[in-house]
C-alpha cells in the first residue's frame, strides 16, 4: 500500500469520526430538547400556548345539563290550570329493513295495516280511510310515515291505548310540552307556552307576561370520567343546582269559569257574535273570579286560536254606550247638580245645531232625570253633563280611572283608550258612552266603586307567587285602592235607580230580574264607528249590546260585565237584553248561590267514616255540609275521597265507595277532576271528550263496573 492511498484511508476515517461527533451532537442535542420539553411540559402544563390540562379535562369531562321544571298556574282553589307534561307524535316504519335488536321486524306489515288504521283512527281522532291512506304511499322506499296534526301532541294516555294494540312498526317520539286539561279555560288570560328549541317559552297571557318566573333555571353537574365514562373515584362533582320555575296562583274560581265559558259558547253558538266578553270580579278585592272571550281557542288543541290572537279584554278599546250612563250619573250626582224630580224633555236635544237622540227618538215626552237612568235616556245624561261643564266632567273621566292602562297584577298587555272631546256635542255625547274609547278592565275597576262606597280597587288576575324550591310565598298581591272618586252617600243613589232598571215597569233591564236575588243592573247599546270613516255603521245588528250588574244590592260583592258585538241573531229570546239575559242570569245566580252554600267561605273539618255503615256515615258527613256520593251496593264504607281532618267547603262533593260491588253514580255536571278523583278509587279507565263539565257517560248510573273498565265521558 502506498503512502498515498494510506493518507486517503486515513484522511476518510477521521471524516468519519467528525462525522460520528456531528451526528452525537445533534443526536444529544435533540434529546436534551426532549428531556427539557417534557419537564416543561410536566411542570407548566402547557405546549404551543395550549392548557394541556384544561384539555385532558375537557376531553374527560362529563357535564349533564338538569332541566327546570316550568312552574304550574294554579286557580283559586289549588287546581291546575296549566303544568309540564311530556307529548308525543306518532310515527310509523314501513321499511323491512327496520329490526330490533335481536333480528324481529320493527316495521308494520302489509296484514296488519288494515288493524293498524283502525287502532290509530279511534284514538287520534282521524279518519280511518285517511289513515288507511297515509299508510300506503305511493312510493314503496319510504322509510316512514307520519299522521300530520293529529298524531303530534297526544296524551301518555292516548300513547298508551295505542301501544296496548302491539302492532309493530308504531312508534313515539317524545316531546316537552304544556298541558291544558280544563282545554277552553280564560284562554287569552292564562295563555300558551311553546317549546322553542328544546324548552318552553311564554308566547301568550300569564305564560309569557311571567316566562321569567315560571321558567327557573337549568341545573349542571360536571364531573370527571374514563374513557368509558365512569366516574373517576378521585375526583369531585360540581354541580349547579336545578331552580324549578316559580308557580304563580291565580284569582280564577275553576267552577265558575268553566260555567262562564259554558255560557258563553251557547250565547256563541245561539246567536253568532263577532265577538262577546264577560267578566266576573269580587268587586270589594278586585279578584277577577271568571272570564273569558268569544271567539276564543283551546289552549290544550289549539283549535280556534288563528282567529283570535287578541285579547279583547285588555288590548281592545271600544265606546261602551249606556253603561257609562253608571258613570256620568254618578258624578252629576257626587257634584251636585242632580235634582231626581227636575224634568227635561226626552227624545232629540240641539246642542249648538247637532242633535242628540233618545234610542226611542220619539221620547217619552217630559220625564225626570231619575227616569232618564232607568230608561236609558241619552238626552238626559247629555244634559247632565252640560249642567256640570266640560272641564268637571272630563275630570270624573279621568277620577273613574278611564284613559290610562289599569295595569293590575296578571293582566298584561292593555289599552289606554281615547276621547274625542273637541266640540260640545263630542262632550255630551261622552256622557251616554260614545265619543270615547275604554277597555272592559277599565270598566270593571270603575265599577267596583258600587261595592266599596265610592273607593276604586285595581282588577287582578294573580292571587300569589310561590317558590317550589323552598315553599316560600316570593309575591302575594294586595287589594290597591286607586281612587275615591265619589261618595258613599253619591254609590247608594246609583245602586237604587241600578235595581229600578229591573224593576220599574219602564226599565230596561227587565230580563235581568233573578228571582230569590236582589240585583241592580244597567243596560247598554253602543254605535259602533264605521271604520271606513264618516260615522257609525247603520243596521239592527250593527251595536255593542252590553249588560252590568252587581250583586246583593244590600252589601254588593260582584260586579258581571258582559258585551256582544254584532250578532246576526237574538234567536228565540228577540231582543239584545233576553240574549245577554241568557249568560247574565244564570251565571250571577250561580256565584251568589256559591257564596250562599259555602257559608260566607266558612271551612269545615272532614270526620273519619270508614267503617260506618252507609247511612251514619252520610249523617256525619252532611254536619260539614258536605255533598255526599255513594257508589257500591255494600253496607259499609271503605273508602273516602277526602280524608279525614283535611277543611272542605259547604257544598264539596265526599264520594264514599262501600265494601260491595262498586258502582257509578250519575255524573251530569261534575268537572273533570271530580270524574277524575272518582275513577282513581273505582279503579277504572276514563275517555274524556271535550270540555267543561260532564253532558253524558257511557255506562248508566248505578251500574256496576269493573277493574280498568272504560268509561267514556262527554264535557261540554
Amino acid at each position: 500500500m502506498n503512502n498515498q492511498n494510506k493518507r486517503k484511508i486515513e484522511e476518510n476515517t477521521e471524516d468519519s469520526k467528525q462525522f460520528g461527533k456531528l451526528i452525537f451532537f445533534i443526536v444529544l442535542s435533540v434529546f436534551v430538547l426532549i428531556i427539557f420539553r417534557f419537564f416543561y411540559v410536566g411542570i407548566f402544563h402547557r405546549a404551543d400556548g395550549v392548557n394541556l390540562r384544561q384539555k385532558v379535562e375537557q376531553l374527560y369531562a362529563k357535564r349533564t345539563e338538569i332541566k327546570a321544571k316550568r312552574g304550574t298556574i294554579y286557580d283559586a282553589n289549588d287546581q291546575v290550570i296549566a303544568e309540564d307534561t311530556t307529548t308525543y307524535s306518532v310515527y310509523v316504519v314501513l321499511s323491512k329493513e327496520a329490526r330490533t335488536f335481536d333480528g324481529k321486524p320493527a316495521y308494520l306489515k302489509a296484514s296488519e295495516k288494515d288493524k293498524a288504521a283502525k287502532v290509530l283512527s279511534e284514538n287520534l281522532g282521524a279518519s280511518y280511510s285517511k289513515i288507511k291512506k297515509i299508510l300506503s304511499p305511493k312510493d314503496p322506499d319510504v322509510y316512514q310515515v307520519e299522521l300530520g296534526s293529529a298524531g303530534k301532541n297526544i296524551s301518555l294516555e292516548t300513547k298508551k291505548r295505542i301501544q296496548a294494540a302491539h302492532i309493530p312498526g308504531i312508534d313515539f317520539t317524545p316531546s316537552e310540552a304544556r298541558l291544558y286539561p280544563n282545554g277552553t279555560f280564560a284562554s287569552h288570560l292564562i295563555g300558551l307556552a311553546e317549546n322553542e328549541n328544546g324548552k318552553l317559552l311564554g308566547i301568550m297571557g300569564i305564560e309569557k307576561n311571567y316566562n321569567s318566573e315560571l321558567a327557573g333555571q337549568n341545573g349542571v353537574k360536571s364531573e370527571q370520567t374514563d374513557i368509558e365514562g365512569t366516574k373517576l373515584p378521585w375526583t369531585k362533582a360540581v354541580a349547579r343546582p336545578v331552580k324549578n320555575g316559580d308557580n304563580v296562583y291565580t284569582t280564577l274560581d275553576g267552577h265558575l269559569q268553566n260555567y262562564l265559558e259554558t255560557l258563553m259558547t251557547k250565547a256563541e253558538e245561539a246567536y253568532h257574535p263577532k265577538n262577546m266578553d264577560a267578566v266576573l270580579m269580587n268587586a270589594k278585592t278586585g279578584e277577577i273570579i271568571a272570564a273569558t272571550q268569544r271567539p276564543t281557542f283551546n289552549a290544550q288543541t289549539r283549535v280556534g286560536l288563528n282567529n283570535s290572537w287578541t285579547n279583547t279584554l285588555t288590548e281592545s278599546a271600544y265606546e261602551p254606550g249606556s253603561c257609562m250612563k253608571i258613570f256620568s250619573m254618578a258624578a252629576a250626582i257626587n257634584s251636585g247638580i242632580y235634582n231626581p224630580n227636575a224634568t227635561f224633555m226626552s227624545g232629540r236635544y240641539d246642542i249648538d245645531g247637532a242633535y242628540v237622540y233618545d234610542w226611542d227618538r220619539n221620547g217619552w215626552g217630559p220625564i225626570t232625570y231619575r227616569q232618564a237612568f232607568i230608561r236609558s235616556s241619552n238626552v238626559g245624561m247629555a244634559h247632565l253633563e252640560q249642567q256640570m261643564g266640560a272641564k268637571r266632567w272630563l275630570r270624573y273621566l279621568k277620577s273613574f280611572g278611564f284613559l290610562k292602562a289599569v295595569n293590575g297584577p296578571g293582566l298584561g298587555t292593555e289599552a289606554s283608550g281615547a276621547i274625542g272631546y273637541k266640540y260640545p256635542i263630542d262632550q255630551a255625547n261622552t256622557a251616554y258612552g260614545q265619543s270615547i274609547d275604554v277597555t272592559v278592565m277599565q270598566m270593571m275597576q270603575g265599577f267596583s266603586m258600587l261595592a266599596n262606597n265610592g273607593e276604586m280597587v285595581q282588577p287582578r288576575l294573580i292571587k300569589k307567587i310561590v317558590n317550589p324550591n323552598t315553599g316560600k310565598t316570593v309575591y302575594r298581591s294586595k287589594r290597591k285602592v286607586v281612587g275615591h272618586p265619589v261618595t258613599a252617600s253619591t254609590v247608594k243613589q246609583v245602586l237604587g235607580m241600578m235595581q229600578d232598571v229591573i224593576t220599574d215597569p219602564n226599565g230596561t233591564g227587565q230580563a235581568y230580574k233573578i228571582n230569590g236575588y236582589n240585583v241592580g243592573v244597567k243596560t247598554g247599546t253602543a254605535q259602533i264607528a264605521n271604520p271606513k270613516g264618516g260615522g257609525y255603521l247603520t243596521g239592527d245588528m250593527n251595536y255593542i249590546f252590553s249588560v252590568a250588574g252587581v250583586a246583593p244590592l244590600n252589601d254588593p260583592k260582584y260586579v258581571l260585565y258582559i258585551t256582544m258585538q254584532q250578532p246576526q241573531t237574538f234567536g228565540n229570546e228577540g231582543a239584545a237584553t233576553k240574549a245577554l239575559a241568557t249568560v247574565f242570569n244564570p251565571m250571577m245566580k250561580q256565584a251568589l248561590q256559591d257564596d250562599s252554600s259555602n257559608g260566607s267561605n266558612q271551612n269545615n273539618k272532614v270526620p273519619n267514616v270508614k267503617g260506618l255503615s252507609i247511612a251514619t256515615a252520610k249523617q256525619e258527613l252532611e254536619k260539614t255540609g258536605a255533598n255526599v256520593i255513594v257508589c257500591g251496593n255494600g253496607v259499609k264504607i271503605n273508602q273516602q275521597s277526602v280524608a279525614a281532618g283535611q277543611t272542605i267547603m259547604k257544598g264539596s262533593k265526599v264520594i264514599l265507595v262501600t265494601n260491595g260491588a262498586k258502582t257509578i253514580p250519575d255524573m251530569t255536571g261534575w268537572s273533570r277532576n271530580d270524574v277524575s278523583n272518582l275513577a282513581n278509587m273505582l279503579g277504572i279507565k276514563v275517555h274524556f271528550d271535550g270540555t267543561g263539565f260532564v253532558k253524558s257517560q257511557s255506562v248508566s248510573p248505578n251500574t256496576v263496573v269493573t277493574k280498568n273498565q272504560q268509561v267514556n265521558i262527554a264535557l261540554q
